[in-house]
């Protein structure tokens, strides 16, 4: 049993809030346990300039990741004038996630913003964003659909993200910060609906992973992952959810 009474397998409870903001194209305010990050989408017409010269036209999606001052529990410096490593490593994971269940070649001359800011921080930020930021781009595409702007629709499946580690032999799911300030090794997967694997992004302290808990790890992931998809169509359709 976990300090905060869950068990290896299970992950933090979850709620999402639809439609959160007015402006935005598509919203999302998503709680993972006591990590909370705000996502939306925009919508531009054009694409990035290096993308002018393809054959074939296709859309774009980028996304943009930070951090409140005080979303931790020290104040961190605002990002102002400049993109912090961290962060620039976070939000091209973002964004590679959700164009891996885009199509973008049924929504050219377009590009997507997705923007995820974390407002409060207890572990599991970046996989955070990636769950919501599908959440919000469905409301969005869902959108374009309903006014004719888009003909058809691009998105293939859904896409969700888990944290996994592992502290003295126990693999354990979702991690808050705290096990993820102590445990041997951590890894992020993400993952659709189908079952595959998009990004694994992991990294060691101590010691190294041994090769026969890998597929413990991918397992725990994808068990603990599967409830995350109904709850982010109901979302998606506009309910308040929480599981």
């Amino acid at each position: 049993m976990r300090k905060d009474g869950r068990f290896a397998s299970q992950a933090r409870p979850v709620r999402y809030v639809p439609n959160f903001t007015k402006n935005a194209l598509g919203s999302v305010l998503i709680e993972q346990g006591n990590t909370v990050v705000l996502c939306t989408i925009t919508c531009d017409d054009g694409v990035p300039g290096w993308m002018r010269s393809e054959r074939h036209q296709r859309g774009w999606l980028t996304a943009e990741y930070c951090m409140l001052p005080s979303a931790t529990h020290t104040r961190n410096k605002r990002e102002r004038g400049f993109t912090s490593g961290r962060s620039q490593e976070i939000q091209r994971l973002i964004g590679r996630s959700l164009r891996g269940v885009v199509d973008l070649s049924k929504c050219p001359d377009m590009t997507f913003n997705v923007d995820c800011d974390v407002l409060q921080a207890d572990g599991g930020t970046r996989t955070t964003a990636i769950t919501g930021g599908w959440v919000a781009l469905k409301i969005a595409i869902d959108k374009l659909l309903r006014s004719g702007r888009l003909k058809q629709n691009p998105l293939v499946e859904n896409v969700s993200a888990i944290s996994v580690g592992v502290a003295s032999g126990e693999v354990l799911v979702d991690l808050d910060y705290e096990e993820d300030s102590s445990v041997d090794v951590d890894m992020n997967f993400v993952i659709t609906q189908s079952g595959k694997i998009l990004e694994l992004q992991g990294t060691a302290e101590g010691c190294g992973l041994d090769p026969e808990t890998l597929p413990k790890m991918v397992e725990a992931a994808r068990g603990a992952i599967q409830p995350s998809f109904e709850l982010q169509q109901l979302a998606a359709d506009g309910q308040e959810v929480e599981g």
